[in-house]
């Protein structure tokens, strides 16, 4: 064990974070679920998904054998829903290749569906106590500054010597103890914005805080314009009730319950081709903007309240009428499930 991962470990003996609900009881299952839930999200939010989510599916086989559906349907709200499908599929693919078992081989992790280098190696040091290391985006930002490594970490040339320090620094022994110290540091010292240096406890051979340039550190992704794109939702509603499409598979929200896009017909045309029905009271709702990492998007959501019953009344793996009182077909995308709790109350208010 070098001089790093010793200050390391002696500091999160006292200050590691050590209560999070997958320390507890601990399984590679229960480690894989929130090293997935906490890709690119933080780890407050993901606790109380994590919670719902292991008690719905408490072991890989439970989740294995559930639909899609109700897996998107506990991932609602956390995005990304690739991860969600993803784990869905890795859980089948354990269950028929390693008998359920999650595999001990890095290559055989790496080799399930949404598991890169870095989630491998932290499952199996934490679950395992095997020597991986790891170099997740706190991970980058601890030795980018440590080394005063330069250049954004999405460049092929920085990561590769950014996973060259990660090599280096990770111990024989107390492995697990180290891959959550060094992602605790990240996370809760070695911070994007107002670091702790004075409480750190490699700081004494930082080189970025000698040469007091901590805030240059990792270099920053080269910026770009992030366009904007346009799409028209339909809140089609009839009797407390919304008409609902299964998004493709690929794609944005795939596999997610979603409102239907109008695309290029218009509304009239829409409703004609949809329902056969153009009888409806119209009424356009302010312009909701949903972020995505590429690009922003604008949805302009239409309430199209149907007096009467519709000739089309859909039932069927690819559409459905939602009763705004039931329980969700599926999962929801962020945007959608904020318009159908708007929807919701205007609804109660027309139905009271």
């Amino acid at each position: 064990m070098n001089e790093f991962a010793a200050r390391l470990l002696n500091w999160f003996d006292e200050h590691g974070r050590k209560d999070f609900p997958w320390q507890k009881n601990t399984t590679a299952y229960r480690v894989w679920v929130s090293e997935i839930m906490l890709q690119q999200t933080q780890v407050q939010t993901v606790i109380p998904y994590f919670d719902r989510f292991v008690e719905r599916f408490p072991t890989l086989e439970s989740l294995a054998s559930a639909s899609q559906d109700d897996v998107l349907s506990h991932w609602t709200g956390l995005g990304y829903y690739a991860r969600a499908r993803n784990l869905h599929k890795a859980a089948q693919r354990v269950l028929d290749m390693h008998g359920g078992q999650f595999p001990i081989s890095i290559d055989d992790v790496m080799a399930l569906p949404g598991i890169g280098r870095s989630t491998a190696g932290a499952v199996l040091s934490l679950a395992y106590g095997q020597r991986h290391a790891i170099l997740d985006g706190n991970v980058k930002r601890v030795f980018a500054r440590h080394r005063a490594l330069a250049g954004w970490p999405g460049k092929a040339s920085v990561a590769e010597t950014l996973w060259e320090a990660a090599e280096k620094n990770t111990p024989v022994s107390r492995v697990a103890d180290y891959t959550q110290a060094i992602m605790d540091l990240g996370a809760t010292l070695c911070t994007r914005s107002h670091p702790s240096c004075d409480r750190c406890p490699v700081a004494a051979d930082c080189i970025a805080l000698k040469t007091q340039s901590v805030d240059s550190y990792p270099g920053r992704k080269p910026k770009s314009v992030k366009p904007v794109r346009t799409t028209t939702m339909v809140l089609a509603s009839l009797g407390g009730q919304v008409y609902l499409e299964r998004r493709p598979e690929s794609g944005i929200w795939g596999g997610l319950w979603s409102l239907p896009e109008l695309g290029e017909r218009t509304l009239d045309d829409w409703c004609v081709d949809t329902f056969g029905n153009t009888g409806a009271e119209i009424l356009s709702w302010a312009i909701l903007r949903h972020s995505f990492s590429h690009f922003d998007l604008d949805i302009q959501p239409i309430l199209v309240r149907f007096k009467s019953h519709t000739s089309k009344v859909a039932e069927s793996d690819a559409e459905t009428w939602y009763r705004l009182d039931g329980v969700p077909p599926g999962g929801f995308s962020a945007p959608v499930k904020k318009l159908i709790d708007q929807l919701k109350k205007s609804e109660n208010v027309a139905y009271r």
